[in-house]
């Protein structure tokens, strides 16, 4: 059964809620926090690390204020964002919901003036790769960290004219 997400900006209360999805969405694809590939201490600062500081934080809720998608735009230089903490809890993935979010992300990071975004993933990330490409990103390297293989993207937001931009 499919629910509708809405989507909506992160708020201090959500933190338990992101942390648990972050931690369960890690763990589906063998990840663990605090294994070297990822790293955590942004969590406790969101509104410092995302929103304060040009950038975004998003949460996706299905009916019942549940949360199960997320995705956050941090500030990497004036003209650069990066994507990351694109998460979608395991019971609702193959629904839009991570399509959701990253399209609104890039469409909030072309209104924060953003001209590139840069991204991450991992090999054992299948689904997250997909959609990625799906979305016109392309993969620029690729490292070995711990146990996993990380792929390092992204993708050019081109202005068009005057505020428009093509994603």
């Amino acid at each position: 059964m499919s629910y509708p997400l809405r989507v909506r900006r992160y708020r201090w209360s959500d933190l338990d809620a992101i942390w648990a999805l972050h931690q369960i969405s890690l763990a589906q694809v063998g990840l663990v926090p605090g294994d070297g590939v990822y790293y955590e201490d942004d969590f406790p600062r969101i509104t410092e690390v995302y929103l304060a500081d040009r950038g975004e934080f998003l949460v996706g809720e299905v009916p019942g204020g549940r949360i199960v998608a997320m995705g956050g735009l941090r500030r990497l230089d004036d003209e650069t964002a990066e994507m990351c903490r694109l998460r979608v809890h395991p019971e609702f993935q193959r629904r839009g919901y991570g399509a959701q979010v990253l399209e609104l992300l890039e469409q909030r990071a072309c209104e924060l003036g953003y001209s590139l975004l840069r991204g991450d993933t991992t090999l054992q990330q299948g689904a997250a790769i997909e959609l990625y490409r799906k979305y016109g990103w392309r993969e620029l390297s690729r490292e070995v960290r711990g146990d996993a293989v990380v792929l390092y993207g992204e993708k050019s937001l081109i202005p068009v004219n005057s505020g428009q931009f093509i994603r």
